[in-house]
């Protein structure tokens, strides 16, 4: 089952009464703590805010990278604040492409709710002329019970070694990966063995995935096909759970490394490849 759903799926859903409790991951790396003013200047009708800083990740120390996983306790009380009950369908969306949202489909799915990501995000559900909100949705507590999270993460000793043994995906800019220029962290380049994919080259221009032949076509490119064991990083571990979203809508597991090069580049001792090979 896909785990992109349409603006008319949601519509459907809301409209026959369905359990779907929406959430808005609005986030952007050059002003992430302007989400929620952003939440507040319009979203879709019920949405209720996540913050993907303070409960879609932790904070520690630079060497655990920018978002740290956070604890299951920490994003089941997320959930409850966000309304969700045992039995809904959690839908989450974005205005970046669905790259924040992915990050919460990523961790909840881990956790056993039953999540998908609004294809297109907020532009999608604008385009067709939908209502608009901008009231502060606080909903009653839910109750749901999430399942331990991170048997889908990578340890940074199980990214060094992955190479080895599968397809690990960098997929930041392409200057990023060759080492070319770096504005967050404070060495340039990618992990040894890392391929770079942009997750970007996944999409067309509103944000929506292209076709599965292409996708299918732009993973194959680098080693990627059906059967690999593949995982995926970023800068900090937002990015990479793009990716291993699109990779599940072909029919392919990832890992992520969370800790991505913000925590790689902060470690003493790590390696780094430049230039366009993996190195």
């Amino acid at each position: 089952m896909s785990s992109l759903v349409s603006v008319t799926a949601v519509k459907d859903l809301l409209d026959q009464g369905a359990p779907v409790r929406l959430i808005d991951v609005r986030w952007r790396l050059d002003r992430p703590e302007a989400g929620h003013d952003d939440y507040l200047t319009g979203h879709i009708p019920g949405a209720v805010f996540a913050s993907l800083d303070t409960e879609l990740s932790t904070h520690g120390e630079p060497s655990e990278g920018r978002h740290p996983l956070p604890s299951t306790a920490t994003l089941q009380a997320a959930a409850r604040r966000w309304g969700v009950r045992t039995g809904d369908i959690v839908v989450a969306y974005d205005d970046a492409k669905s790259t924040a949202a992915a990050r919460a489909w990523w961790l909840l799915r881990q956790a056993g709710v039953d999540v998908r990501v609004l294809d297109g995000g907020l532009r999608a559900w604008k385009s067709v002329g939908l209502d608009i909100s901008t009231d502060d949705v606080v909903p009653e507590a839910g109750d749901v019970v999430l399942e331990e999270i991170g048997r889908d993460a990578l340890s940074i000793d199980e990214a060094a070694a992955f190479p080895a043994s599968g397809v690990l995906l960098d997929v930041r800019a392409p200057e990023r990966y060759r080492g070319e220029t770096e504005p967050l962290d404070p060495a340039a380049g990618h992990i040894p063995g890392a391929r770079n994919l942009p997750t970007m080259l996944h999409l067309d221009a509103d944000g929506r995935l292209l076709d599965a032949e292409t996708v299918r076509a732009n993973f194959a490119a680098v080693g990627v096909t059906p059967g690999a064991s593949v995982a995926a990083y970023c800068g900090s571990g937002v990015t990479a759970a793009h990716t291993a979203l699109i990779l599940s809508e072909v029919g392919i597991d990832a890992k992520v490394f969370p800790g991505s090069w913000s925590q790689w580049s902060n470690t003493p001792g790590r390696p780094v490849a430049t230039g366009d090979q993996p190195g």
